[in-house]
């Protein structure tokens, strides 16, 4: 069992206390809401959309991610945050919504401030959290309560990542040192903390932002090497997110479509609990394989609770649908959408 990955006594607790944010642990979801619980909304400017907010209203989406197209300055988004944590929803879904951004440092940031130092310039352990404190502070007083950060993939040789800065080293033993302590600053600042990208990226030497990726590390130095930092996480990780690479050790699809990442290796041999989100859906990576629907399907069938689509509000709309539609028909296990709504309630319920 991972101590820290596991997200854990807490949501467990919550999960426990408040297993739809106040309603009867005996008592479903409606289906639309349950499937609302998988989805978190991008938009364009710095508005959000009327049908974003209806959707809020009906307590069927989990909550928004922001991009620099959403950022004019730090008021600006804490403004739009609290118009949007004011909407009112029915009363088992009324916890905070999540609200998330990649402030990873240097330079990906979406709100401009802390921290500066990029993931590969971190020179310790101490640089390190104090780098999470500055952005949970940013973050925390914009209203943001979710980092899609740290990355924690171990660089090999001409990885991608580690061209962008975005990496902490090629030791499995700094990496989990570092982020460790980035996802601790990040926590005592009240901001849930990501690792990501699960299993690994350090491999990669291509984004999956620009296309598709195949990493054919065999599993036994994944195991050793690339998940090292998810079984030494802290408590503060929240997350994780799943890489939309192909790790054809273990399955031929990608990760984030891959029941045997998601669930056997992630959940089964790693035993994290909490909350688990895919990279962005709107790349070349992974969009041979079908329709935004088609897409979140095969995410959710993989257990995956958030299927992100971060280009805009439409293709994230046109995804619920899909994702409903398969509900309906049976496709999806209705227990297993009940317990990922739980999953992210219990979350949205542990955030500031």
């Amino acid at each position: 069992m991972v101590g820290a990955v596991t997200a854990t006594a807490l949501l467990a607790t919550l999960a426990a206390l408040l297993p739809l944010g106040g309603a009867p642990a005996s008592e479903p979801l409606p289906l639309r809401q349950a499937v609302g619980q998988r989805m978190v909304y991008a938009y364009d400017g710095l508005r959000p959309p009327a049908a974003l907010r209806r959707a809020i209203r009906r307590g069927e989406a989990a909550g928004v991610i922001l991009f620099a197209r959403n950022v004019r300055s730090a008021a600006q988004v804490r403004a739009t945050v609290s118009s949007l944590q004011r909407i009112p929803r029915p009363a088992a879904l009324d916890a905070p919504l999540l609200v998330m951004v990649d402030q990873e440092g240097g330079p990906v940031r979406r709100l401009a401030g802390a921290p500066e130092q990029s993931a590969a310039r971190t020179p310790g352990e101490a640089a390190a959290r104090a780098n999470g404190r500055a952005a949970g502070r940013l973050l925390r007083g914009a209203g943001v309560n979710v980092d899609l950060a740290p990355v924690v993939d171990v660089a090999r040789p001409g990885a991608a990542l580690a061209r962008e800065g975005r990496t902490y080293g090629r030791s499995a033993t700094r990496v989990s040192a570092l982020a460790g302590a980035f996802a601790e600053g990040l926590g005592e600042e009240g901001v849930a903390a990501t690792y990501k990208h699960f299993p690994g990226f350090g491999a990669a030497s291509v984004n999956t932002d620009d296309a598709p990726a195949r990493i054919a590390t065999p599993l036994d130095e994944l195991r050793g090497v690339d998940l090292a930092p998810y079984a030494e996480a802290p408590d503060a990780v929240g997350l994780v997110m799943l890489s939309t690479a192909v790790y054809p050790a273990r399955d031929p699809r990608p990760a984030a479509f891959s029941r045997r990442w998601a669930m056997d290796e992630l959940r089964g041999r790693l035993g994290f609990d909490g909350v688990t989100i895919t990279d962005d859906l709107m790349t070349p990576a992974v969009e041979r394989f079908g329709s935004p629907g088609q897409l979140a399907y095969f995410a959710a069938s993989a257990g995956v609770d958030l299927p992100l689509f971060a280009g805009d509000f439409a293709t994230g709309a046109r995804a619920y649908r899909g994702l409903l539609r398969a509900a309906r028909r049976g496709r999806l296990d209705a227990a297993e959408l009940q317990e990922s709504a739980r999953r992210v309630l219990a979350l949205r319920a542990s955030l500031p």
